[in-house]
């Protein structure tokens, strides 16, 4: 079964397999997705596969009806017009503050000494918004890449990141220090979509729920 109707981006990386499973089960076939790990358009399944950060982008410029990505790409993406429709309750993450693993914290430091603390992230919205409502002065460096390597490297004192396990902080000599929020795969909508497919976007909702 297809929902040729509709077009869904989904985003490859971390949450790539689970997104195709959840529209395996909701009944879209995702054979020539799997089968093709360099072709990005699918339209005979009605799916575009993109980077978790365009996905807001594509939905909100009508390139795609619904797509799946995560609540912490939200979070950074408010300025987008899209609707969150559905939890899809997997690809959950805690986001943390972690430092160089050491005694005091570096960052407790930084601010006692400098009254600023540098952060270096992928998440700016997020990072600034905690740090205000803990009173304290940041200076946020956006990276795009390993952000692990920042506070080893004196680029900042410490790092506001996504983690899973943790596995990546201890293999590189870091600690969370505090958890400041949490992410899930989240399914949105196009708001014109929503209203002229309106149909089809209930129909798939309702059977890619987890309810």
């Amino acid at each position: 079964m297809t929902d040729s109707k509709l077009t869904i981006a989904v985003p490859r990386g971390s949450l790539f397999k689970e997104a195709l499973d959840c529209l395996d089960r909701a009944g879209i076939d995702t054979t020539p997705v799997r089968e093709n790990d360099r072709r990005l358009h699918f339209p005979e399944v009605g799916i575009v596969t993109v980077r978790p950060t365009d996905v807001p982008t594509y939905v909100d410029c009508g390139a795609a009806d619904l797509g799946i990505t995560g609540k912490d790409v939200i979070g950074e993406q408010l300025d987008r017009d899209f609707i969150e429709l559905l939890d899809l309750e997997f690809g959950g993450c805690k986001m943390v503050v972690a430092t160089i693993e050491i005694e005091p914290d570096p960052m407790v430091e930084a601010a006692k000494r400098l009254g600023v603390v540098r952060v270096a992230t992928k998440y700016p919205k997020a990072a600034a918004a905690w740090f205000a409502s803990q009173g304290t002065q940041v200076e946020i460096v956006e990276v795009k890449g390993s952000v692990e390597l920042a506070p080893l490297t004196g680029l900042a004192d410490g790092i506001v990141d996504l983690v899973a396990t943790g596995a990546t902080l201890r293999e590189n000599g870091l600690i969370a220090r505090a958890e400041i929020g949490s992410t899930t795969a989240r399914l949105i909508a196009n708001p014109v979509a929503h209203r002229l497919k309106a149909a089809a976007i209930d129909d798939l909702a309702a059977r890619i729920s987890p309810a």
